[in-house]
């Protein structure tokens, strides 16, 4: 891929004078139409080699465009709130909203490629992380964010040769150059990375998220083609209608093949006795606080994802978990319809700025299932849509638990029956009123859509290290026991 770039490629000063007059005109046209629809995002990845004017390629962007609607992302060693979270958080955290250009530096190509070359990874694990970067973007640009992947070529020789002479005795820049590759020194190293960006490259130029390789050696051209590549883009995204909502087709009379319930297999008469619950209570409370206070949690860290019945009692047990925490080292979030922030973003977005650091705990009351069953069933997005969700979801807890975190997922189940009585004593009791809607009625009216849905997602999505366990929730106080009790012993297992 790299072969055309080897090739002279010149502007004069003439020549980019006229060019660049008519790529700002162009760009900025763009750019606010975008801003206006805001049905998509724009994320520019700028790489290459140190040297080939990564740098001076943003900066003159910033020149061109109107810099309200531009922001640099920028990544080089993690932080210390980086470190104690997947690799993958600060990302997500700085995804732009719908509207908005992106210009990146430092992406998740560099580690990959850094790791590689200097031998932190095998040839297995190179190519396992092309297929997660490949995934995840399609993602990206299956939820509206187009991701530009520019790799500025310049012979790595030249490149060092020009770095080095920007390089004062002290080490210091005689101007500010963009050097990500510092760790990459002598030629066999550097002419290795030539060799595995270009095996990188073409692995991971696709349809959804090409690689256009840019010729460095003359800045002006270079520029220019940089431009013209994010305004043809820009004009290409502008150019397609908005995507109607699709929603899920009305059902025809399919043949009633018997299809057996993980859910309606559970026995809900199971029942806590009444005389040790208390005790029991208290018991594994105390055993998720030494766990969760442990010099060994320091080094996890805990994701909890509540799913279930409207009414099954997930506040009740969520209470129960809260009370054998340190409140300094957990958070609550409970997930409702997604704001206007959120919608902007993909639907993963608001989870990730969510994960917890290592040594801390995360409950969610509803979760990141939310698009295999709620939008499934109400019909809010299309069926591609939530069937391509079951390998995102996938991913995003293969992430979390490659990260050490302990990721513990919950689905607490109720007879219709005993969901009508708790909803009519909600209805009848004022500090309990809030908890009913008219959406609720609504919900159970759909109830066997909802079980199907929820039988497909435990089937699709409950893996060894992030797996499903299932409640009989009809008694209270038998739901918050075993809820604790799968806690603990994932803590006792994990630690």
């Amino acid at each position: 891929m790299f072969d055309s770039a080897r090739l002279p490629h010149r502007l004069s000063k003439t020549q980019f004078g006229d060019v660049a007059e008519q790529l700002r005109e162009k760009l900025l046209d763009a750019q606010f139409e975008l801003a206006e629809r805001r049905s998509k995002a724009v994320l520019l990845l700028i790489s290459g080699s140190d040297g080939a004017g990564k740098g001076e390629v943003l900066n003159r962007l910033y020149d061109w465009l109107d810099d309200h609607y531009l922001e640099t992302l920028s990544y080089g060693p993690p932080t210390e709130a980086e470190r104690l979270r997947p690799l993958e958080w600060r990302y997500w955290r700085d995804m732009p909203a719908k509207g908005r250009i992106g210009l990146v530096l430092g992406s998740w190509h560099h580690r990959v490629l850094r790791d590689r070359v200097l031998g932190k990874i095998g040839r297995d694990g190179f190519n396992t992380a092309v297929a997660e970067i490949n995934r995840a973007e399609e993602m990206l640009y299956l939820e509206g964010v187009v991701v530009i992947k520019v790799w500025l070529h310049m012979d790595e020789e030249k490149a060092h040769r020009r770095l080095a002479k920007l390089r004062q005795r002290d080490g210091g820049l005689r101007r500010a150059a963009v050097i990500e590759w510092d760790e990459i020194t002598g030629a066999g190293r550097r002419s290795r990375l030539a060799e595995t960006a270009l095996d990188f490259v073409e692995k991971t130029s696709t349809g959804y998220a090409p690689w256009m390789v840019v010729a460095a050696e003359n800045a002006r051209y270079r520029d220019a083609a940089v431009a013209e590549l994010l305004l043809r883009t820009l004009e290409r995204e502008n150019a397609e209608p908005p995507r109607p909502p699709s929603l899920q087709p009305p059902r025809g009379e399919a043949v009633a093949l018997p299809r057996p319930s993980l859910i309606s297999a559970l026995d809900l008469s199971e029942r806590a006795d009444p005389d040790s619950y208390a005790k029991e209570l208290r018991a594994l409370q105390a055993r998720i606080s030494e766990l969760t206070t442990g010099d060994k949690f320091l080094e996890r860290g805990m994701v909890l994802a509540f799913e279930g019945n409207d009414a099954a009692g997930k506040g009740g047990a969520i209470r129960r978990v809260r009370a054998a925490l340190d409140p300094r080292r957990f958070r609550v979030h409970g997930v409702a319809a997604p704001s206007d922030e959120e919608r902007a973003r993909p639907y993963l977005w608001r989870f990730w700025r969510n994960i917890p650091r290592l040594g801390h705990v995360a409950i969610f009351d509803r979760s990141w299932y939310g698009r295999v069953l709620v939008e499934r069933v109400e019909g809010l997005c299309a069926q591609e849509d939530w069937m391509r969700a079951y390998q995102e979801i996938n991913d995003f807890e293969r992430q979390l638990t490659r990260a050490r975190l302990i990721v513990v997922k919950f689905w607490l189940a109720i007879s219709m029956d005993e969901q009508l009585a708790r909803f009519q004593d909600r209805e009848l009791r004022p500090t309990k009123r809030y908890k009913i809607t008219p959406q609720d009625w609504r919900n159970r009216e759909k109830w066997p859509l909802y079980e199907e849905a929820a039988n497909e997602m435990i089937d699709r999505t409950s893996a060894r290290r992030a797996p499903w366990t299932l409640v009989e929730a009809n008694d209270k106080k038998f739901a918050r026991l075993k809820t604790l009790r799968v806690i603990a012993e994932r803590l006792e297992e994990e630690l």
